[in-house]
């Protein structure tokens, strides 16, 4: 017998899905003569109708975890919309150096390859950068 109509009308009634609605095989009669929720009510009441728990994963929303000082992290959109703000000011000025001719190819690569990696902070970073590896070299050239 077919009793799919009674197992929606159970789940209406307490708003599960038809899934987890078990019948008893034994009192199937009296669950077929059932027509009104109140009916069902009844036939779950006396146990002729169970439903099944929940299975799966528990929701993250009920664990409830609380957000101390240590557990917030700031958003990682904000960050990387910083790095780009960054990384062009920085692309920018190095090409204008390189237009300029203070800068060789083979510098300019390196230090594009070290604005990639994130070394530099801020344009004044850089600059010092600059000003430290300059020094370095001409350095190292007069020994």
């Amino acid at each position: 017998m077919n009793l799919n109509k009674k197992k929606i009308l159970a789940a209406r009634t307490f708003n599960v899905g038809k899934e987890r609605i078990i019948f008893i095989q034994e009192r199937l009669d009296e669950i077929k003569e059932a027509i009104t929720k109140q009916d069902i009510r009844d036939l779950k009441q006396d146990g002729a109708i169970l439903i099944k728990e929940i299975k799966g994963r528990t929701k993250v929303k009920n664990k409830k975890r609380k957000r101390s000082a240590g557990k917030i992290r700031k958003k990682l959109k904000e960050r990387k919309k910083n790095y780009v703000i960054i990384t062009r000011k920085l692309r920018n000025y190095v090409k204008e150096l390189k237009k300029h001719g203070k800068l060789s190819q083979e510098e300019f690569r390196e230090i594009r390859k070290r604005i990639k990696e994130g070394k530099f902070k801020s344009k004044k970073n850089l600059k010092n950068y600059l000003e430290e590896s300059r020094k370095w070299k001409l350095r190292k050239e007069e020994n």
